[in-house]
């Protein structure tokens, strides 16, 4: 299973703050003036990051092995699973409109399906991995 626990790098901002960059996601780059805010400051600049890879139609990548010093930032198991159909979508060469197809539902539905921001039902998801042969599995460990 791919790794969704992303590493970044912090250094300082030079005026007492910090920057958090991420080597796997060059897009993502924020900064605060403490760790803690630095740390949900990551985590947003992340998940924006993901709506470049929607638009620009490129596979998201997993995240690299954490190294010393780095500060480990989370993706929320909702956006996880919308990754993994972008990425899927991706390496099956379907757009929306051919999974809207495929799913017997508007193209505007599958929009709101990849939409990081949107709260989509599990079963949607699973609906539309069904779609692509894939199925969605959970896992507690």
């Amino acid at each position: 299973m791919a790794n969704y626990q992303y590493p970044a790098t912090i250094e300082s901002n030079g005026e007492g703050g910090f920057i958090a960059s991420f080597r796997d996601v060059p897009e993502a780059v924020t900064e605060a003036w403490n760790l803690e805010e630095l740390k949900i400051n990551a985590q947003d600049a992340l998940i924006t990051a993901i709506d470049f890879y929607i638009e620009d139609r490129r596979e998201f990548p997993t995240a690299s092995e954490l190294q010393t010093g780095d500060l480990a930032v989370d993706l929320p198991v909702s956006v996880i699973a919308k990754v993994m159909l972008l990425n899927a979508m991706i390496k099956s060469n379907i757009r929306p409109a051919d999974l809207a197809r495929k799913m017997g539902i508007k193209p505007q539905e599958v929009t709101r399906i990849t939409d990081i921001k949107h709260s989509t039902k599990i079963d949607t998801l699973q609906n539309a991995f069904k779609a692509l042969g894939k199925e969605l599995i959970l896992e507690l460990r």
